[in-house]
């Protein structure tokens, strides 16, 4: 289908999606019950199975990533803790200030461009008992990177952290929405990617195309301490099965076709770096985000947005002269490769 305002090709992000038509009718088939009690077949099965596919105990079904995210904190950390992420995280720039509101921690952010080291790691670290420092309790990993454009954490560098991290008993958590990417692109399994860390979150309204839900997996005891923090954040649901069979459809249809996505932003990349007045770095085109710059006389990004959206594509601006794309399953090759020009003659134009 050709984009128009009415009709537009939407890479704003990969949230967008709506559910195909199969999935619709397994939502409509879903079994259910009352899921906080725990009846809810569809769930419980969905849980299970991101549990053994994470190499988990147990699993939780959540409403949101966010809410996922905000759990876990509340799991491993209390009020007044410290928690290092990376520069730039969701954590600490797309959860609206939740975590100082909810857990009552603080972020020390490291790294750049969505990564760090252990030996940064390190460095970072405030010992317990400290006269004035905040103890380090927890570190938080970000794999795929949203603000960095999708980057992968490379694993042995997360190994190692986490070893770091154990021999400090500092607790590890993987914000894994977009864990399914990693798996397609680093051709490695789930549980080997969730392995190194206590706390496991991935979300199925992303890349996977699901109308809403994510999981925590973990131990079965942080998971048992996590349905109560679930309860406490108005997270307890009744009849869930209609999302969480919209995940187990997704799991089985749409995980391989990740890779479609990845392709597809990658043609975006490179055809925008075409452009002397857009700042992409082709290294980072790894996955479905990208995040890019604009020179200094090409339009600023509120004004590339506008006229992209005259020309029927919607992206999201990051700030002032940075712009993110995201490619997902309700956009095709040709609509991407068409995104690609409007966006290239849109900054050439001036």
């Amino acid at each position: 289908m050709a984009a128009t305002p009415d009709v537009p090709i939407d890479l704003r992000s990969d949230t967008v999606t709506r559910p195909t038509a199969a999935m619709r009718s397994a939502i409509a088939a879903a079994a259910v019950g009352d899921d906080q009690y725990g009846e809810d077949p569809t769930v419980n099965e969905l849980q299970a199975r991101v549990a053994r596919l994470l190499g988990k105990e147990a699993a939780l079904f959540l409403p949101s990533g966010t809410m996922a995210n905000q759990v876990a904190l509340r799991v491993l950390t209390r009020p007044g803790d410290d928690v290092i992420v990376s520069r730039e995280s969701h954590a600490v720039w797309h959860e609206t200030g939740a975590s100082a509101a909810n857990a009552g921690v603080q972020f020390s952010e490291i790294g750049e461009r969505g990564v760090f080291t252990a030996s940064e790691f390190a460095a970072a670290c405030k010992p317990r008992n400290h006269v004035i420092y905040p103890p380090t309790t927890l570190v938080e990993i970000e794999n795929t990177h949203n603000r960095a454009g999708g980057v992968i954490f490379p694993q042995a560098e997360i190994e190692r952290i986490c070893a770091a991290a154990r021999e400090r008993d500092i607790a590890t958590f993987l914000d894994g929405a977009r864990l399914w990417n990693v798996a397609i692109a680093s051709d490695r399994p789930l549980a080997e990617l969730a392995a190194p860390f206590d706390l496991v979150s991935v979300a199925l309204s992303k890349g996977l195309g699901a109308p809403g839900g994510s999981l925590l997996a973990g131990s079965k005891e942080r998971i048992e301490r996590a349905v109560r923090y679930r309860r406490m954040s108005g997270g307890a649901m009744r009849q869930a099965g209609i999302f969480a069979a919209a995940g187990l459809y997704a799991l089985d249809q749409h995980m391989k076709r990740l890779a479609e996505d990845h392709a597809n932003a990658r043609l975006i990349a490179e055809r925008m770096a075409r452009s002397q007045r857009i700042r992409i770095d082709l290294a980072t085109a790894q996955t479905n985000i990208l995040v890019f710059g604009l020179a200094a006389d090409a339009p600023d990004a509120p004004t590339v947005v506008a006229r992209a959206k005259e020309r029927g594509l919607l992206i999201f601006a990051f700030g002032p002269r940075t712009l993110r794309a995201v490619t997902h399953l309700d956009v095709t090759r040709e609509q991407c490769a068409r995104a690609a020009d409007i966006l290239f003659e849109i900054v050439e134009e001036g």
